[in-house]
């Protein structure tokens, strides 16, 4: 796998220092002449192979897109053994029998299911994290619509609540990294001090991958499960369209900005959204939260403009509601722990 990619790269660049054109057809064809030469790449399923040339093109179409919008841009840099972590299996190469996944060149591996999978599988990309664990991504196509609910909600997220939506939901930022910091802090002294290349050193580095997969895993079934929620209650949800990339330019918020993963989350509200047939409408993020009249809580002052907002665009009105919703605090624990926020 990193010679298949590492040589139709190295052409690339190298034709690109000679003033040569290379397509994606030839490096394509360059790696299944590799396949002949390398014995080891003919224990690799050969669509796993056509999908590194994909994501070589695909990354090479987001740089130029990058540059298009003004931004320097270097040449793709490849790290060398070891860092390339996953295999896509598209379309074939892969079954699942019971709690097996039997993958093509590979064979049957006994795997533990976190949920039943609804729907037909398309794909399985294979994923080895730094602590050394593999976990399989299933690709599902879902043909059953959600039903209508004729419900719209607006949300906004901060930081001392991770939202607070046009129903009077305050859901309390849970703030992961913050509180693992300190143990990281620790582990990361520990392994400074560990002589490198030694075996110790190499104990200390799969401890600290252990503490920052739980924080990914941790960050990720939050993020999950509530995105989740407002798709299956909602079949508008209008959020503001926040452009992180500058909100972290503030050094002082930065952290916490990033650890709220309000990125991740609104990309989650997306994807799911259109999945399900939903609509996730982002709005102009402008002082939303200045746009009121005299009410006790900024944050839901702010979800309900956001609403209205989002409704405007559809040519929707907002109806204003017969009283104001009583404001209701959640923890964080009640989402990760439960499943679903509010059942």
């Amino acid at each position: 796998m990193w010679v298949a990619l590492q040589q139709p790269l190295e052409e690339l660049n190298k034709a690109k220092l000679e003033g040569k054109r290379v397509t994606r057809a030839e490096t394509q064809s360059l790696i299944v002449r590799l396949r002949e030469e390398k014995p080891e790449l003919k224990e690799v399923y050969s669509k796993v192979l056509q999908i590194v040339n994909y994501q070589l093109w695909s990354n090479i179409k987001a740089l130029a897109n990058f540059r298009k919008n003004g931004k320097k841009v270097g040449k793709l840099r490849f790290k060398g053994r070891g860092w390339f972590k996953t295999m896509n299996y598209n379309q074939s190469g892969f079954r699942l029998e019971g709690r097996r996944l039997i993958l093509s060149r590979v064979g049957a591996i006994p795997i533990k299911l976190h949920r039943e999978i609804e729907g037909k599988i398309k794909g399985v990309i294979v994923k080895r994290e730094g602590s050394g664990k593999w976990h399989a991504i299933f690709q599902v196509d879902r043909q059953k619509p959600l039903p209508k609910t004729d419900k719209a909600v607006g949300i906004d997220v901060g930081l001392k609540h991770f939202l607070t939506d046009s129903e009077g939901r305050k859901i309390e930022s849970p703030k992961f990294y913050q509180r693992t910091l300190e143990r990281i802090k620790v582990i990361q002294h520990s392994l400074s001090k560990k002589k490198k290349g030694s075996k110790n050193r190499e104990k200390q580095r799969i401890k600290l991958a252990k503490v920052y997969e739980k924080l990914t895993n941790q960050r990720n079934d939050f993020l999950h499960k509530l995105s989740r929620f407002y798709v299956n209650n909602y079949d508008v949800i209008c959020v503001e369209d926040l452009q992180i990339q500058n909100m972290v330019k503030n050094h002082n918020l930065a952290g916490r900005i990033l650890d709220a993963s309000w990125g991740k989350f609104l990309h989650m509200l997306s994807y799911k959204a259109e999945n399900a047939g939903r609509m996730a409408i982002k709005v102009n993020p402008r002082s939303a939260s200045k746009e009121r009249t005299e009410v006790e809580d900024r944050d839901y002052r702010a979800s309900l403009n956001i609403l209205k907002r989002g409704l405007s665009g559809l040519g929707r009105p907002l109806e204003p509601a017969e009283m104001k919703p009583l404001l209701v605090e959640m923890p964080a624990s009640f989402i990760v722990e439960a499943g679903s926020p509010f059942r």
